[in-house]
């Protein structure tokens, strides 16, 4: 049992090796280069065993896969996997230039990122500091160099009691290179065919040993430049806006009294004609002007406006950034081991999601943004955007990642077969992000001047200015300065673990063989601070008044599991685990188990299942958060109801009315539960052939989310007469008392009685479940030209469906009029060919059909390919030449999707053609 002790490190990281589609798994390789029969497997599972197939699938992806197949980033690799399913936010995305700008995520399933379970080394990291979508936490997979990963597992099954009670959609471990010898030195130069996002990427790896003492590590350089939107002839104004060519309105004077667009003439255009790079133009939107009784109905509404200023934005973000990884031991003899496992990585990211803007308003996000001008006695409504010639250039976002995480420990064996390691783990991630605002007062006194009351007969405040002077100019650097600042959040979060293994791959022996078995225990707390700009907290800014949040909690847990050979064919395996978290002065606690199955009546063919539970304690910052706004609209029933009762509420004038949600946290939230089952089969009669197949089940109860705001609408309505003097609902009603509470209407003004704002909190209310198949391909093919190798992986899920409420319909996520964007199918693929040092691979990823922005059909399936030719040029020096999106593909044409770039960034991106030149050369110790 020596070997095992001497892999004790591998089998203690959690996650093991199965037969992937796009991996080079020991089936496929020569038998010589295998490393022995004796090579220790862990699948899914922290207890020992020889065999490359447990009970549970687990894809496996190491470096020469990531770089035949011309993956540049964690983000792209993941984004082919046919498990990660899920839509996430893009760097193009609004919602992750708000609240998670620079950070990516990985969601296995589409179940949300919050609920797939990332480990680096097998342990857990620091959560990115921000929340996504301003809700749940979730793990940054963008600052893990992909130069310094061994291998990729992933594990899309139940393993919940193994690795942590909230791996409910599956768990992703990134190992980093840690056997190492010599020094290996690369350099990889990208660019893009059409221009922009130019990248150098420098890695240098090694290793150094003197007696008992090793140390192995590698550190990263990383220089990408940003790719502009209007590099890109498909997104580079509103001219390709294929519903409609209008353009944005820079400059827009609205007269809420005759409700339309007050024409500033084509002269005042003219004089601003040299802003947003010379696009600034004269013109008009249809039925935004004035009613014209000879058409009977409304004329053109004109405003002075640019085609080109929504493409102001990065496609890719910048970035600049050191990684490096590394490990450290100390033999203190044959049987023990001191070790310190270390992460430290730095970068600058530089984005840009739009230009800033200012509109009249009387607090944050309100709704009725109008004011009387005594000037001309409009009831007047002010908005414009601010061009790159006014504030001195293109104004980006800036973010500064750091992160680190160390580990010190001991790991040894002792008797004939115990192995244990005892290690403490803390990681860090802080950032510092500043982006630009406008200062809402400053703004307000430099365009309207000061306040002259309140106009009597509207309600509104009153303001004397004439827009020709005031409004319709351009700003210098300085007036622009004058009235803007950047607001700087620099938030943190924070885990630390204690951890004790103790595993035996032969605790006695049955007829059938040995009996495994691995405990583990385990005591961390973690925390967040979001550590806001404070003025953000307040109106001090326009149209922005966020949330704080921070908070901490303890966790403990203690789990076991076991191996046991009934038979010579059949292996049962069982696993428990406790867990408890205690946070906001409550504990909460959960027992999860799995179980699975292994029947092998050949030894080329094995069939597996697994079962198990999880249990998901609530986000921390759906916990903690404090109070903010979000802008958002709702259909106004009770309004509908009573003023257009004759109207369905589509057509009604109250539908999507524009209101500002008020959201906080929620302290009494409830632990999530799921349950997991996968089984399949899998077919290997060589060891170069493989065939799997394997079924999947998730689902997900109590889920976290927020209350809708919708049927808080709904429920006011119902509790409030009717236009016949009707009600619903009873008014004393808890569910009344609680609708009306949160539902706040405006008292006067244009909007007297309208919706102004609407309270929400999370709960846990929803129901989610899916179901599908994963089928992997495998198989090699010499001849005397060279060895082929074919490999496919395809997923498609069966039901994906959702329930809000208890008693709700259920709807089904995979219909085009769901509201969400998952496709039924995914499948990757690829075939390479190698002959004495040279080797060629072509790869490709297939995306389903995906629902188009209208709703209402499907967009066609996409296809994405890449090239990779690699050669050796001696046995310590390799080339490669890497060609992305071979064909040059465009994201799929969508005729409804009206919304900018003008199709859904959360799958595609308007990249391009790209090359990469990648030099690998290795001073000293064995060949590449």
């Amino acid at each position: 049992m020596q070997a095992l002790g001497a892999r004790s490190l591998r089998i203690l990281l959690g996650l093991g090796v199965c037969l992937p589609a796009l991996a080079t798994p020991a089936w496929a390789q020569d038998p010589a280069s295998e490393g022995g029969n004796d090579e220790i497997i862990v699948t899914g599972s922290r207890i020992p065993t020889i065999r490359d197939q447990g009970p549970s699938p687990v894809t496996t992806i190491d470096s020469d896969t990531i770089r035949a197949n011309g993956y540049t980033s964690v983000p792209e690799l993941l984004a082919a996997m046919t498990q990660n399913s899920g839509e996430t936010q893009s760097p193009q995305s609004g919602s992750s230039a708000d609240f998670t700008p620079g950070a990516q995520q990985v969601d296995l399933r589409g179940l949300g990122p919050n609920h797939t379970l990332v480990l680096v080394n097998g342990r857990r990291i620091a959560d990115f500091p921000l929340p996504y979508i301003g809700r749940s936490n979730f793990t940054d997979i963008s600052n893990i160099p992909v130069s310094l990963i061994d291998k990729v597992e992933i594990l899309s099954g139940a393993g919940s009691a193994i690795y942590g009670s909230d791996a409910i959609a599956g768990v992703v471990n990134f190992k980093m290179k840690e056997k190492l010898d010599g020094i290996t030195l690369d350099y990889r130069h990208g660019r893009t065919q059409h221009g922009g996002g130019m990248s150098h990427r420098f890695t240098a790896t090694g290793g150094w040993s003197s007696g008992r003492f090793n140390i192995v590590g590698g550190i990263e350089y990383l220089d990408q430049r940003p790719l502009w939107a209007y590099d890109r002839s498909i997104q580079d104004s509103t001219d390709d806006n294929p519903v409609s060519t209008i353009a944005r309105r820079t400059f827009l004077r609205y007269s809420i009294e005759n409700d339309s667009y007050i024409d500033p003439g084509a002269d005042t255009c003219a004089r601003l004609s040299h802003l947003n790079r010379g696009s600034t133009i004269y013109t008009s939107r249809p039925r935004y002007g004035d009613y014209d009784p000879v058409i009977d109905d409304y004329g053109p509404g004109y405003y002075c406006g640019s085609k080109s200023s929504i493409a102001y934005g990065t496609i890719v973000s910048g970035r600049k950034g050191f990684n490096s990884f590394g490990s450290m031991s100390y033999e203190l003899s044959d049987n023990a081991k001191l070790f310190t496992d270390f992460q430290f990585g730095i970068s600058k990211v530089r984005l840009m999601y739009d230009v800033t803007s200012w509109a009249f308003e009387n607090s944050s996000s309100s709704s009725d943004n109008s004011f009387y001008n005594a000037f001309d006695g409009t009831i007047d409504d002010w908005s414009r955007q601010f061009a790159p010639e006014e504030t001195g250039g293109f104004e980006m976002q800036r973010i500064k990642q750091t992160t680190y995480s160390i580990t010190p420990g001991v790991r040894g064996n002792f008797g004939n077969a115990w192995n244990y390691e005892l290690s403490f783990n803390y990681s860090r991630y802080q950032s510092v992000v500043r982006w630009p605002q406008i200062i809402n007062q400053k703004a307000q006194d430099f365009f309207l001047g000061p306040q002259l009351g309140i106009d009597e007969d509207s309600g509104y405040p009153i303001y004397n200015r004439d827009p020709d002077v005031y409004f319709y100019r351009a700003l210098t650097p300085a007036e622009y300065d004058s009235i803007s600042a950047d607001t700087v959040y620099r938030p943190y979060s924070w885990t630390n673990n204690l951890q004790a293994t103790l595993t035996n791959g032969e605790l006695f022996q049955l007829p059938a063989g040995p009996v495994g078995f691995a405990m583990v225990a385990e005591y961390g707390k973690q925390g967040y601070n979001l550590r806001p700009d404070p003025l953000a907290l307040t109106d001090y800014y326009y149209s922005w008044k966020d949330s704080d949040g921070r908070g901490k909690r303890s966790h403990a847990a203690i789990g076991g599991e076991l191996r046991v050979p009934v038979l010579d064919f059949v292996t049962l395996s069982a696993a428990g685990r406790y867990d408890r978290f205690g946070f906001g002065g409550r504990n909460v606690g959960k027992f999860t188990y799995n179980g699975g199955l292994e029947v092998r009546p050949t030894s080329s063919m094995l069939f597996r299942a697994a079962y198990g539970t999880a249990f998901r304690a609530p986000d921390l910052h759906y916990v903690f958060t404090g109070p903010g706004n979000v802008q958002s609209s709702v259909d106004d029933y009770y309004l509908c109801g009573i003023e257009e009762p004759e109207e369905e509420v589509g057509d009604c004038s109250y539908s999507g009315s524009g209101i500002v949600v008020n959201r906080t946290g929620n302290r009494d939230l409830k632990a999530e539960t799921g349950k997991t089952l996968t089984a399949g089969f899998v077919f290997s009669p060589s060891s170069r052939l493989h065939f799997s197949v394997d079924y999947f089940r998730v689902s997900l109860d109590n889920q976290v989310d927020d209350l809708s705001i919708d049927q808080i609408a709904r429920d006011e309505a119902a509790c409030r007469p009717d236009a016949d003097g009707n009600i619903e609902l009873d008014p004393n009603s808890p569910t009344c008392q609680d609708a009306i509470a949160r539902v706040t209407r405006f008292t006067s003004g244009g909007l007297a009685g309208q919706i102004s704002s609407i309270r929400v909190n999370p709960i846990n209310i929803a129901r989610e479940k899916t179901s599908g198949i994963d089928v992997a391909f495998r198989g090699t093919l010499p001849t005397g030209i060279g060895d082929f190798t074919l490999s496919l992986a395809h997923s498609h899920v069966f039901k994906h469906s959702f329930q809000q409420y208890p008693g709700d319909p259920i709807e089904n996520k995979l219909a085009f009029d769901s509201g969400f964007y998952l496709p039924r199918d995914k499948s990757n693929g690829s075939i390479t060919w190698a002959s004495d040092g040279l080797q060629f691979t072509f790869s490709g990823t297939r995306l389903g059909k995906l629902p188009n922005y209208d709703e209402d059909a499907f967009i066609k399936a996409s296809y994405l390919f890449n090239a990779t030719l690699q050669y050796d040029f001696t046995d310590h020096m390799r080339g490669s030449l890497t060609i992305r999106n071979l064909f040059d593909t465009n994201p799929v044409k969508d005729p409804t999707w009206s919304g900018y770039p003008y199709y859904n960034t959360s799958w595609f991106d308007s990249i391009g053609r790209s090359v990469f030149l990648q030099l690998t050369y290795k001073l000293g110790g064995s060949a590449l």
